[in-house]
Formats: structure tokens, sequence, C-alpha cells
């Protein structure tokens, strides 16, 4: 690792940011409550990939009040170190957004810095640790506040136009004000992640785990695993477990076959991924629905690793029956076998209630969702699709009815925004083209505050530009009227 090419590079990226800074003015009025708490112009909620780019982009927008909580210890925001097990990333290497047509602050110029142009080319994906090791040096470069260890438990309507965002941290509760909030909170943002109700009605909690918690793989060595899910995340913690010494690894799924085509690629058009919220409600609860129906494959490098392993064992038309604990195993049930293990691993991704996520206890009641705002043809109903909330082209909640219009100053840039606004949106590939709308949302609200102040803060505007040298007079003082012309303050 070339710390000081990284080193070298950040003050280059920050020279050449303030370079296309234009206009570099802060134009939020600072505001207080009356105990004199600060009130800031945006309170981020998430610190990874997302927050930081937004507190990024709301920055470049003359937007300096900024301030991201994130319920993660210091450095562990995010899910590079903590869930994502996968090699490498999905996203082609060639993804931008973040860097904003900056290439000194690109991932490209970082990974050239420390490993050399060569080492770029060669590369087919950006490895995962060395995503996460980007967006720690990203932070640093751009000095993004992020209060880490603060677990925002609710966000409420508060007096003057605010809002109060009420968090835990170790020293105990916590209340920020924020004229604007955007919630980042990642793929599980409209829910959390959901282990099937007959695995944990039949088994003590220490025999199973869902692939996108912590899972001690360690125990695992020697052991017999299954694996529930096709997705990529059942792959990558299949091979997780074979590589920390599982004895064996069965990986079931329902479907008759793996997914072959994988439908967001086709999404991921520059027309798509910018204008999706223009298109008609039917037709997005259509695409929706298709995606669900089809999903996508597992990356192919992923799926060639864990087949390469004997250990590895794949069971397609598969659906888990039961579960039950007979003497010390964990038997399952399939149609065609069973199963003899020692531990489960569900790979079956994020329910879809707003109301069990906490930083939403006041707002789940009173935002829109889709089942309020769209009723499909009966062929096409989806319960799951009907509990998303219905987000307006800027990310803003929507109210569901008019008394609760404060919500529409907070912003869900997160997973429960697939079915408004595409499930590419907030992805490394959709930031280029969803950040300006959303950042378009907030600075509009912010500025619709500022409103009142404009006429007499114009009016009162007495900054000098005519800037009268001490040899103006000397140098032209004989031109005829000059002194009529320059009269008065």
């Amino acid at each position: 690792m070339n710390e000081s090419a990284a080193s070298t590079l950040a003050a280059q990226a920050r020279a050449d940011l303030a370079g296309l800074s234009y206009p570099a003015v802060s134009w939020v009025t600072p505001g207080t409550m009356p105990d004199g708490a600060p009130v800031h112009a945006t309170i981020v909620v998430g610190a990874g990939q997302s927050g930081l780019a937004i507190a990024a982009a709301l920055r470049r927008e003359g937007v300096a009040d900024i301030v991201l909580l994130d319920g993660a210890p210091a450095g562990r925001e995010g899910v590079w170190d903590t869930f994502a097990r996968m090699e490498e990333l999905r996203t082609p290497k060639g993804l931008n957004g973040m860097e904003f047509g900056c290439p000194s602050l690109s991932v490209k110029a970082w990974y050239t810095a420390h490993h050399g142009a060569a080492a770029w080319e060669a590369l087919d994906r950006i490895p995962r640790k060395a995503w996460a090791g980007y967006l720690a040096w990203y932070r640093a470069t751009l000095g993004l506040p992020v209060e880490g260890d603060t677990f925002v438990t609710d966000i409420r309507e508060a007096p003057g136009d605010t809002l109060a965002v009420t968090a835990r941290t170790p020293s105990g509760p916590r209340v920020h004000h924020a004229r604007t909030v955007v919630i980042a909170t990642g793929y599980d943002g409209a829910g959390g992640w959901t282990v099937p109700d007959f695995v944990r009605a039949a088994l003590p909690g220490d025999r199973y785990d869902h692939t996108n918690g912590p899972v001690d793989f360690a125990k695992l060595r020697g052991r017999r695993v299954a694996v529930l899910g096709h997705g990529a995340s059942a792959f990558d913690n299949a091979n997780a477990a074979l590589e920390a010494g599982a004895a064996r690894v069965d990986l079931c799924f329902r479907r008759a076959r793996l997914p072959r085509v994988n439908p967001y690629r086709h999404l991921e058009s520059a027309g798509m991924m910018t204008h999706y919220p223009a298109l008609d409600p039917a037709i997005r609860w259509q695409v929706a629905r298709h995606i669900r129906l089809v999903d996508q494959p597992p990356p192919r490098r992923t799926l060639d690793r864990a087949l390469a392993d004997p250990r590895f064992h794949l069971h397609p038309a598969s659906p888990w029956g039961s579960v039950a604990l007979e003497g010390d195993a964990v038997v399952v049930d399939m149609p065609r076998d069973r199963l003899i293990c020692d531990h489960l691993l569900c790979a079956t991704g994020a329910g879809v209630d707003l109301a069990t996520r906490p930083e939403l206890t006041s707002l789940a009641p009173r935002v829109a969702l889709w089942r309020d705002r769209y009723a499909p043809p009966a062929a096409e109903r989806d319960d799951r699709l009907g509990a998303y909330p219905f987000l307006g082209a800027d990310f803003a909640f929507l109210p569901r009815d008019a008394q609760a219009d404060w919500v529409t100053r907070v912003f869900c840039f997160n997973g429960a925004s697939g079915v408004s606004h595409g499930l590419h949106a907030t992805s490394i590939s959709g930031h280029r083209h969803a950040l300006p709308r959303l950042v378009r949302g907030v600075t509009n609200r912010l500025f619709a505050g500022e409103a009142a102040h404009v006429v007499a803060r114009l009016t009162a505007y007495a900054d000098i530009d005519l800037d009268l040298a001490e040899d103006f007079e000397e140098r032209h003082g004989g031109h005829p009227h000059l002194a009529d012309a320059l009269a008065g303050p």
C-alpha cells in the first residue's frame, strides 16, 4: 500500500473540488432551538456509501451544516466489513457517481495510487476490502462529520418547522434538530432481515443465522451446514462456511433452476436511472413485480467458487417444508429429500414493514404506502410491494393525509425506495443519476425556509463590487462628470 501517494491524491482531490465549486457560498441560515441547541440544515441517518455521497453532494450545493449519524462504531459503518461477504463488488469497476466528475476523487485514482495503473487495468471488479478502504479515504479526504455509536430511534415533527431526531448513544439518549432529514440505512430500510417463522419456532437461536447478520463462521468448522436461498448472499455465505472448514454445505432453493438473466442490468441505462420516477405508477409496479418474479442470478465467479468445492451440494426445487431438532442434529425436510445438518444459514432477505424500523416510529403511521396510492389489477396484486412507501420524485415521503405534511421534509434513500424509484436507485451504479434528484429535493425544502429573508437581505446587501483603487482619481480625474457619477454612498 502506498499511503504517501494516497495522501498526495487526497490533497489533489480537495484542490480539484475547490476549483470546481462555483458558487462556493453557504446559503442556509443557521438556526437554534429556544434552548440554544443548533438546528442543522440536514441530518443524514446512515454513514455508509450512500450517506457519505449524500453529504458530499449537499456540500457541493452550498449546504454546509450536515451531520451524519450511524449506529455502528466509528470505522464500522456500512456493510463492507460486516455482513458483505463477497470477494469483489457485483458492480462493474467503471462505476461512478460519488466523485462528481472529479477524477482525483474516484476509486480508480485511489486504487491506482495504492497499487499502480497496471493493477487497475488487470482488475475485473473491485475487491470488497478495497472498496471499504476507498470509502474510508473518501470520508477522510472530504472531512465528512460522522457521529458513530448513535442509533436513531425516532424522527418526528418539532416546533419551528424543524424535525427532532432522537438517538441512543453510549452516554444516553440525545435529540438532534434539523430542517431536513435523509434516511440512508441500506437495503433493509423498509423492514428488517427475516428468518422464516418455522425455523425460529423449531430451533434455538444458536442453531441458525440470517446471512445478513453476524455469523460466527469459526464455529462451523467440521460442521454440516444447510443454506436456504439462491441469491448472491446465499452463495457468499456458503463459500464463507467452506472457507472456514465446514464439513459439508447444502444450498437449497425453491426454484427449479437458478435465474440466468439479470434484469437489473437492463434497467441500468442513463435514461431509466435518471427518469424512472416519471413513469406511470402502473409501469413502476409492473417493473417491480417482474423483478420480484424473475430475480437475479448469483455472480458467475461466486457460483464457480462454490461448485469447485466437493463439499458443496446444490438442491434446486427444494424448498424447506419443516425443520426440527432431533437429538443434536437439525433435520430439514424437503419435497424429495431430507437433510441432516448442524447449522442453518437463511439467505431469506428483508421484510417490508415500516413499523418495525425504530427510526420510523413516528413516520410509519403517517406516510403514504403504495397500497394507499395505487390499486393494481387483481392478477398483479402483491401485498409485499403494496407495503413499500409511495415516495415523491425526489425521494421525499408523502403524507397519508394533509395533516402530516411535515413528512415531506424526510427523504427515503434506501431499500424502501425500490418500487418508487427502481431497485437500482440507491446502489453504487445508481448514485450518479439518483443523487441529483435527492439533493434537489432537499435544497428545495431548505430554500423554501429562506424565502422570507430574500428581499430584506438583498436590499441590505452592501458589499462593494466597484472597488476604486487609490490611484483611480489620479488616472481618471480629468474625465468629465466623473465626480458626479461617483458621488454618494
